[in-house]
């Protein structure tokens, strides 16, 4: 029988319909599943990566141990035995006020001249800019451990072993925060720049009026990372500062480490002392921190 061409047409138009319509649903279907595949490995690194802070929490705050032979990662009591007897045993109060002294300092003066620095190498014209910020750039490659002894030799020169300063000015300057500031000050328009100066204003005045006042999530950013390498440092101030009430809290820990056997409960309750207020400020700042580092051109 023959077929004439509109009924082919009209057997025809369904089965576009069909395809038309499973074409949006498969689409949709994939977009859930990506979604859900996100959700799955968000969530499975996040406990990946907590649970040694997990670890430390349950092992600090009761009066078991998750090292022991029967692993129990839930607290069957809470105490804070652990924390007192650290505090009796060891003088972890002036442990966490020289690290706030030294970090606190530190970081102010890091974050200044990273500023600074970085405002005039992404602003500023002077000869040899950009040799000297590549020659800047070219000692990110040097191990710390390579100028260990001719560091110790200038600051045992100036005077300073034995002192906080001896701790605080070679971490004055870092070649990181530079180059950050460098990258988040390019993306700042030229325009406000210009303008400033048609109105008068000279290098300070632009800096201090226009420049800093959008540079508040770079502040962050630099803040943070400046803190948690400062707080966190071990092998310089242990070289540098002679006199135990001098010491930090990363060296106060290894006097609870035994050689023949170690209280992981003072252990960790120790530990929880020196990494909480890193991740209690992470948690408060964390929004500029992502902010700046978004807007750094740093990928």
């Amino acid at each position: 029988m023959a077929v004439t061409t509109s009924q082919a047409r009209a057997i025809g138009r369904p089965t576009e319909r069909s395809t038309t319509a499973r074409g949006p649903m498969s689409r949709r279907s994939r977009s859930r599943v990506a979604v859900v595949v996100r959700v799955v490995v968000s969530v499975v690194v996040s406990v990946i990566m907590a649970f040694p802070l997990w670890v430390m929490v349950v092992t600090a705050v009761s009066g078991q141990s998750v090292f022991s032979s029967q692993l129990d990662l839930w607290p069957g009591s809470f105490t804070l035995s652990n924390f007192a007897r650290v505090f009796q045993a060891w003088p972890v109060t002036a442990w966490f006020s020289n690290s706030v002294t030294v970090t606190a300092l530190t970081t102010i003066i890091s974050v200044v001249v990273s500023v600074m620095a970085g405002y005039g190498f992404a602003k500023l014209r002077f000869p040899l800019k950009t040799p000297l910020f590549l020659l800047l750039l070219s000692t990110m490659m040097i191990p710390t451990q390579a100028i260990l002894v001719p560091q110790f030799r200038l600051v045992n020169a100036m005077g300073l072993v034995g002192t906080f300063w001896a701790v605080i000015i070679p971490g004055a300057a870092a070649t990181f925060g530079i180059f950050l500031a460098r990258q988040f000050m390019l993306a700042i328009p030229n325009e406000l720049i210009e303008a400033a100066k048609i109105d008068g204003a000279g290098p300070v005045r632009i800096f201090w009026s226009i420049v800093l006042p959008l540079s508040k999530p770079l502040l962050a950013v630099l803040t943070l990372l400046s803190l948690m390498y400062q707080w966190n440092d071990f092998l310089w101030p242990l070289i540098v500062l002679r006199d135990p009430s001098l010491y930090t809290l990363p060296i106060g820990l290894q006097f609870l480490q035994g050689q023949y056997q170690t209280d992981y409960g003072a252990l960790m309750a120790m530990t929880l002392i020196t990494v909480g207020p890193l991740v209690v400020l992470f948690l408060v700042f964390q929004r500029w921190f992502v902010q700046g580092f978004a807007t750094s051109g740093i990928r």
